[in-house]
């Protein structure tokens, strides 16, 4: 009977052990990733698009132009470049996207953005970006919130049936970049 009941408190007290062990590297984990995996999707018909990024925080730092800097290529967000993937071709910026998956980096300056969309994959910020893999680069002005400060990154999609704007918002800055869902061609 004792053996029985000693097999058992050695299992629960395994299991206490396992579990705080995960619970530490789980704690560990937020505190080396502290910009957060975030995903945004639409969906048009038979055409899905889906961004993943992840959003670093103001927290009090002067964000474009020192934490950005101008003029340089982002990453879009933190840690790993952000990527969107397209079930369907689409426009962006009246300019055609065939379906895939893309890196998307971008160029903040005070008054303007560049966008680029880019072939390569699986990159860890912009090191290693290499404009020869970009696909399209267009330029879209910036706009200034007022009253209003993001403190994430943020990425949202403002869809009205075909059409959408894919919006970049960070501190008091907004982007918009237009997109068109084409319509399914009939056979």
């Amino acid at each position: 009977m004792k053996t029985g009941f000693m097999s058992r408190l050695r299992r629960l007290i395994f299991i206490a052990l396992i579990s705080i062990s995960f619970h530490t590297l789980a704690q560990e984990a937020i505190k080396f990733r502290p910009s957060p995996t975030s995903i945004v999707s639409a969906r048009y018909k038979d055409t899905y698009l889906k961004i993943t990024y992840s959003q670093p925080h103001k927290r009090g730092r002067i964000v474009f132009g020192n934490l950005v800097p101008y003029g340089q290529v982002w990453r879009t967000g933190a840690n790993e470049a952000t990527e969107i993937t397209l079930t369907r071709d689409i426009l962006i910026n009246n300019t055609p996207l065939k379906a895939g998956t893309y890196s998307v980096f971008t160029i903040p300056e005070k008054e303007s953005w560049t966008i680029i969309i880019n072939s390569d994959l699986g990159l860890w910020g912009s090191y290693n970006y290499n404009s020869k893999m970009d696909v399209m680069r267009f330029s879209v002005p910036t706009q200034t919130l007022q009253g209003a400060v993001y403190e994430p990154f943020t990425i949202q999609i403002e869809q009205k049936n075909n059409v959408a704007e894919l919006v970049f918002l960070w501190d008091s800055v907004r982007i918009q970049i237009p997109i068109q869902f084409n319509e399914p061609k009939l056979l």
